[in-house]
């Protein structure tokens, strides 16, 4: 099939479902074709998996990653559901009791927030209280550098990283958000996926997916760069950051940065993380989440408990500041983690 951009800059293909399994195999996908084929090939292998949420079927989805899924599908299995998180996701662990595995999604996940009463007290809760897994996984967009203002901008990782029983992953890559989308979708445990919206049609992540079906483990960080002078560890959107940062030091510094892709929040790959400061001896942790109770404080705390003796140099983070996303955007320059803000912060690692 061939792929057209609409007038409104989303992937149409016409002659059928939008994000079905490629006819011609070879060409790259975005970030968001990856989710949708994901979606799609999960769908076709097993007819217990379906999707839930706002605009998700008629519509298409607000970002077109369900495009022509209702009509391939049908309406009971892609649900448009009203604007209610709390109850189309609780509606959803019912449905993982009764064997089914639901894909919902979360329209932009400022507002998993109504939602959070069912998915730290009940759907995290269930396995250990006995009531059995909750095979379910709850997707959608955050971050920020798209003007979204502090309703459609946020990362909400650490909302639920300290709710045993979830589990969290974040992807970076084409690749990566297709093969562990689809290793969330078969896991027995429930997972929340954060997709970076501004990933979602970069022209420089296109990639070409591998042919035969694939998961990616959850759990499992990669090298996103090798290096010998200092560590980054990050994900999402902060690990194409980090690259160019990466890129700048070695040609002005001549320091080279080696680039940890967490991958997976919770849970987090220690020995990944341990074996790359054994390798460099210092670590900086860059994220878009804002300071105050972002991950970097409990990597770094890890580090401190497992690998301190390795450390050749105090542990730095560069992360988000501590307010709400603003909406301008000189303000959310700012606010955000830039690639000049990691250059420095490495910089005054390496000469340390």
């Amino acid at each position: 099939m061939d792929r057209t951009e609409g007038a409104s800059g989303t992937t149409e293909a016409p002659g059928g479902p939008a994000h079905a399994t490629r006819t011609r195999r070879g060409e790259p996908v975005t970030f968001l074709e990856a989710i949708s084929e994901a979606l799609f090939e999960e769908m076709e292998r097993d007819d217990r998996v379906f999707l839930m949420g706002e605009d998700i079927g008629v519509y298409g989805g607000a970002f077109k990653v369900t495009r022509d899924f209702m009509e391939h599908f049908g309406s009971d299995r892609v649900i448009d559901t009203p604007i209610s998180e709390a109850g189309f996701t609780g509606a959803a662990a019912g449905a993982a009791h009764m064997g089914l595995r639901p894909v919902v999604e979360i329209q932009f996940m400022d507002f998993i927030s109504p939602a959070y009463d069912v998915i730290t007290n009940y759907i995290a809760t269930s396995l250990y209280r006995g009531s059995g897994p909750q095979s379910l996984v709850i997707r959608g967009p955050v971050g920020g550098g798209n003007r979204g203002g502090p309703f459609h901008s946020q990362n909400v990782e650490m909302a639920f990283f300290h709710t045993p029983g979830l589990k969290i992953v974040y992807p970076s890559t084409a690749r990566d958000a297709k093969g562990l989308l689809k290793a969330a979708i078969r896991d027995d445990d429930p997972v929340i996926f954060e997709e970076h919206k501004g990933l979602y049609r970069a022209p420089a992540l296109r990639e070409v997916l591998p042919d035969e079906d694939y998961v990616i483990p959850i759990g499992s960080a990669r090298v996103a760069r090798e290096g010998t002078d200092l560590t980054v560890v990050t994900y999402g959107m902060m690990v194409h950051r980090s690259s160019e940062a990466a890129d700048r030091l070695f040609e002005e510094d001549g320091v080279s940065v080696e680039i940890l892709d967490l991958r997976t929040l919770l849970p987090m790959d220690d020995e990944a993380i341990m074996r790359s400061v054994r390798k460099t001896g210092r670590l900086l942790v860059v994220h878009e989440d804002t300071r105050t109770g972002g991950i970097a404080g409990e990597i770094s705390m890890r580090v401190n408990e497992q690998a301190f003796e390795w450390l050749d140099a105090p542990i730095l983070r560069v992360t988000a500041i501590d307010a709400p996303v603003p909406y301008a955007a000189p303000l959310e320059d700012y606010f955000l983690p830039g690639v000049d803000d990691i250059v420095t912060a490495a910089r005054y690692l390496a000469k340390y």
